[in-house]
Parts: C-alpha cells; sequence; structure tokens
C-alpha cells in the first residue's frame, strides 16, 4: 500500500511538473513573445517574466529578440556611373518593429525565426548595394567621398522591399574594391591626369618665367635708358663748365700751366716719395732754383726757356 501510494504522489508531481511547464513561460528583457492558439496569433507579451498560458496544443509561444541585428551582403560587382566595374559590400543593422502588430507581421512572415530573416535580408542588402551605380568612383573613395549618400541610397532601397515588422536601421559600406582589369584603368587614368597636370604647371611655370622675364627686361630698359638721359645731361653740363673754364684758363695761360705743374707735383710726391731725376723737366724743374723764368716771372723747364729765347732773338 505504501508503495503504491508512493507511485501515485510520484505520478501526481509528474504530472504537476508537465502541467506547470506547459501552462507558464518566462519573457526576458529583451524580447517580445508572440503567444499563438491553435497555430493564430492571440497576443503580444512585452513584460519580462513569468506568465501563464493554455496548456500542451491549445497555446504555444515564439520568443523574438528585440535587439540589434546584424547582417552583411558578399562582394557584389556594380558598375559605378562613370563606367567603372567594383566590388561592394555592406552591411546592414535592423531590428523587429517595436509594435504589437509589427511583431505579429513578423512572425507570419519568417515564423519568428531570426535566421529566417536575416537570409531573406542578405539577399534584399545584396540587391540594393547595386545603387551605388548612381555614382562615381571618386564618389566613393578618397577624401571628397560621398559615402553617406550612397549609403542613405542602400537603406532606401532596403527599406522598400523589406516585409512588414522589419526595420532597417542603419547601412554602411565596408569595402569598395577594384576587380584588376579595372585596377589597371584607373591607374592608367590616373597617370594620364598626372601627366596632363604636370604638363600644365610646367606651361604655367614657363609662362609665368617668361612674364618675369619681360617684366624684368622692361625694367632695365626703363632704368638704361634713364641712366643714359641722365648721363647726357652731365656730360653737357660738365661740358659746359669746362668750356668756362677753358675760355678762362686761355686768358692766363702761364697761369693755366704753372697750377696744372704744381698739381702734377702735388699728386706725384704725394705721401712719402723719394725722387731721382733730372729738375730741368716740367714739373720738377720748380726744385732748381737756378731755372730761368719767363717774362712774368713763372720759372720754365729747359726746353721751355731756349724756345723762349728763340723767340726773343727772332723778336729782336
Amino acid at each position: 500500500m505504501n508503495k503504491r501510494s508512493s507511485a501515485i504522489a510520484l505520478g501526481l508531481a509528474i504530472l504537476a511538473v508537465l502541467v506547470l511547464y506547459s501552462t507558464t513561460y518566462t519573457v526576458s528583457f529583451h524580447e517580445i513573445a508572440i503567444q499563438t492558439r491553435f497555430g493564430k496569433p492571440a497576443g503580444v507579451q512585452r513584460e519580462a517574466g513569468l506568465h501563464v498560458k493554455l496548456p500542451f496544443f491549445i497555446d504555444s509561444v515564439t520568443k523574438i529578440d528585440r535587439r540589434k541585428q546584424f547582417v552583411e551582403s558578399p562582394l557584389v560587382q556594380a558598375s559605378t556611373r562613370d563606367g567603372l566595374q567594383v566590388m561592394v559590400q555592406a552591411y546592414l543593422f535592423w531590428q523587429v518593429k517595436d509594435t504589437d502588430d509589427a511583431a505579429q507581421a513578423f512572425f507570419v512572415s519568417y515564423g519568428g525565426s531570426l535566421d529566417e530573416a536575416t537570409k531573406d535580408l542578405e539577399q534584399t542588402l545584396s540587391g540594393a548595394v547595386k545603387a551605388v551605380s548612381g555614382f562615381n568612383f571618386d564618389d566613393l573613395v578618397g577624401p571628397n567621398a560621398k559615402l553617406a549618400e550612397a549609403e542613405k541610397a542602400i537603406l532606401a532601397g532596403i527599406a522598400g522591399q523589406t516585409k512588414v515588422g522589419v526595420e532597417p536601421l542603419s547601412v554602411g559600406l565596408s569595402q569598395v574594391v577594384l576587380p584588376q582589369k579595372t585596377t589597371v584603368s584607373v591607374l592608367s587614368r590616373m597617370s594620364e591626369v598626372q601627366n596632363t597636370l604636370a604638363k600644365l604647371e610646367a606651361a604655367k611655370a614657363t609662362s609665368q618665367a617668361e612674364a618675369l622675364k619681360s617684366q624684368a627686361s622692361s625694367q632695365a630698359d626703363t632704368i638704361r635708358a634713364f641712366a643714359t638721359q641722365w648721363a647726357s645731361r652731365i656730360e653737357s653740363k660738365g661740358n659746359a663748365e669746362a668750356t668756362v673754364y677753358y675760355e678762362r684758363m686761355k686768358e692766363h695761360a702761364e697761369l693755366a700751366t704753372f697750377l696744372a705743374w704744381i698739381d702734377a707735383m702735388r699728386a706725384g710726391l704725394r705721401g712719402s716719395t723719394t725722387y731721382v731725376g733730372d729738375t730741368s723737366q716740367a714739373p720738377f724743374h720748380l726744385f732748381d732754383l737756378s731755372t730761368r723764368v719767363d717774362s712774368a716771372g713763372i720759372p720754365q723747364p729747359r726746353g721751355a726757356a731756349s724756345a723762349d729765347s728763340n723767340a726773343s732773338e727772332d723778336r729782336r
């Protein structure tokens, strides 16, 4: 009797556990519970904790993660607006929309499976990546890239193709690479651009150099003309003053000659000078006190004295 009572008690305990297991469920803080009755959606439970449902096949519960999900596309070949073939890879952050109707629609579309939704969104993302065809290659790479605009275009394409209950959050381009053939084409084009820029810079430098040379030549001609004109004025002034001086000297030729001898001696005996020579020759005849003087009292060199004597004799 005791064994039978123990078996019955054990059976009742097991039954109670089974009933409790089949009539309760828990919801985590990051989950939404979709409750179905006879296979049809019967409600949404958002509150975290322990909840009750009808047992066995009557009610069933499917829990959906409300956190952000990540999906990445494979490398997809696309053509840019300027005709280059590129390989593009993008990623997408998404989540189940945070409304009861959207959660139930997600359950109907994917059976509540995030994996099924991820596979579907991967295909959608692969198709939407081709939105880069509306951009030039320079818009996708480099310092002036318009990646934000390209990502918005891809996100808009995804939003128009997703099923009800899925909320695309953000899209990013993880890779933009060139196939080998395209790489060669791009490098060749870049080389041509660089050569063109180099030629333009060289032509610009040559033009600037010619302009500077022409300007310098013009300025040099102006300075040279001014210097020539100024030199002509100085020369004319000097000639005029020299003419006046010469005319005055003609009136007193003997005095002018004497002053010239004095200037020559001053120039020749400047500083510490030792003179060895003939004092009968001008202007050093002035040192010879026995030198003959002319009628004006100016000492004359030996040759000049003879000439003066001859002239006196001729006059007699």
